[in-house]
């Protein structure tokens, strides 16, 4: 039986820079959400003046991106699919009002360019965009580990 010490035996460094983009990536996902619920807690008081169930939605959204938001930050996988949800729902649900209408709401196309809207449409394609990476990135080091 051959026992080797391997104290003495150099351990693979990581590599330059990689804690920063999983910092930059881990921090521009916690704006980028907490963004989206800022945008739906501020025009939630509005919506409920159009139909009760798409204000208790945009409040949902905001409680949603404020626990995503937690999540992301203490490093937790569900917090990355939380505000995934957060995000695609508010994103898909824009598009549906403004083309088809939602129930009990028509259609309003000539509302695209609303400034909040279109802030919230970027911020949730942002958010998309950077958990995306997020997931590419956390499955190459899984892969390399």
């Amino acid at each position: 039986m051959n026992i080797q010490d391997t104290s003495a035996t150099p351990q693979a460094e990581p590599m330059p820079g990689r804690a920063a983009p999983a910092r930059g990536l881990m921090l521009a996902g916690i704006v980028l959400v907490l963004a989206i619920g800022a945008i739906h807690a501020w025009d939630a008081p509005d919506s409920f003046h159009d139909v009760a169930y798409k204000g208790v939605l945009f409040v949902l959204n905001a409680l949603g991106a404020l626990a995503a938001a937690v999540g992301i930050a203490r490093r937790a996988t569900w917090g990355w699919a939380l505000g995934t949800l957060v995000a695609a729902g508010a994103f898909i649900s824009y598009v549906l009002s403004r083309t088809v209408g939602l129930p009990y709401l028509p259609a309003e196309p000539d509302a695209w360019l609303e400034p909040l809207g279109v802030a919230s449409l970027l911020a949730e394609a942002g958010f998309m965009l950077v958990a995306w990476h997020q997931r590419s990135v956390q499955s190459n080091a899984a892969r390399l580990s």
